[in-house]
């Protein structure tokens, strides 16, 4: 903040100067909106996304630290705690909430009047218009009814005698369980495959939901995209590996560690958005006049040294099409 002082204001006491400073600068640490920032994992987690939400944030003209604080509350998986953690967002008077997956419905429950930006597989429930939402809430998704299909279909291309695929998702966040089990298996139907459910929220239900391979084995695995299994992705490509169980997922960062074929949106790209919107709320824009962006831009990675290891032959008319081929 630019102060002007010119030589005839500044007959003050040394008292009165030691008093008005300190105002001042409360004056102007008051002026400084807060976000709130609201997700069911824990920091660890998401290092680089949340350098590319404050990306999206300097895009914007906010700095963390500089010109916008950031109330961070972190749900450590406790999902059941998310409710807790947005009222108390709700209390700090934040200007505006940013609130990733399950979060998301739990800052839509605890305020209707301050903005909400989200970041979630679909939004079933939050919002009635992608093209002009209502209310306090806008933001990005990640997945389409397309995105699921086409990952099932690619699975296929890449293993072509499967005719049995498992499907892993956590039970924790209802909403995109359910969506994604009503995407794949419309999907599986229109090309002839079989469905398997698999059910996850805790490590242990991940090695218990594997175990079950030694018993009824499918052909494939498909994994759910969900922010704990983004969290838990080293252990489910080890345990894939263990099984040498086919598997796709929803994200480079899968191939990335060994796993065999990734499709999906960037996630990174996605809490940059995240960012970009969240600051333009700061600068006055109602999340009404703000469009729900919908993933339109996926990637395929394919890890050829992994699929070597399966016994796996890539045919080249997916190579040619893979955004990536991990050596």
């Amino acid at each position: 903040m630019a102060i002007d002082i010119r030589r005839r204001e500044f007959v003050v006491t040394l008292g009165g100067a030691a008093i008005a400073w300190p105002l001042a600068a409360r004056a102007q640490q008051a002026t400084v909106p807060m976000i709130g920032l609201l997700h069911p994992l824990s920091p660890n987690t998401y290092g680089d996304r949340l350098a590319a939400f404050r990306r999206g944030l300097k895009d914007s003209g906010y700095v963390e630290g500089d010109n916008v604080t950031i109330v961070y509350r972190w749900a450590e998986g406790q999902l059941h705690q998310l409710g807790a953690l947005a009222a108390e967002l709700v209390r700090r008077q934040v200007s505006v909430i940013t609130a990733f997956g399950p979060a998301a419905y739990a800052a839509s429950a605890a305020t209707k009047t301050i903005p909400i930006v989200f970041l979630v597989n679909y939004p079933v429930g939050l919002v009635a218009s992608l093209t002009r939402p209502v209310d306090n809430l806008t933001g990005i998704t990640l997945v389409t009814g397309e995105s699921v299909a086409r990952r099932l279909e690619l699975l296929r291309e890449l293993v072509p005698a499967v005719t049995r695929v498992a499907v892993l998702v956590n039970p924790a966040d209802v909403v995109s369980a359910e969506a994604t089990m009503r995407d794949v298996e419309a999907a599986a139907r229109a090309i002839g495959l079989q469905i398997q459910l698999l059910k996850a929220s805790t490590t242990g239900e991940i090695n218990a939901a594997f175990a079950t391979f030694g018993r009824d084995r499918p052909d494939a695995l498909f994994v759910d995209i969900d922010p704990f299994f983004f969290s838990r992705r080293v252990q489910l490509v080890n345990l894939a590996s263990r099984y040498a169980i086919p598997t796709a997922y929803p994200g480079r960062q899968f191939t990335e560690v060994g796993g065999l074929m990734s499709y999906g949106t960037n996630v990174t790209e996605a809490f940059r958005q995240v960012g970009i919107y969240t600051g333009r709320i700061l600068n006055g824009v109602k999340p009404a006049d703000l469009p729900v962006v919908q993933a339109s831009k996926f990637e395929l990675v394919i890890n050829a040294q992994t699929a070597t290891m399966l016994s796996l032959t890539v045919p080249p008319q997916l190579l040619a099409r893979a955004d990536e081929v991990i050596e």
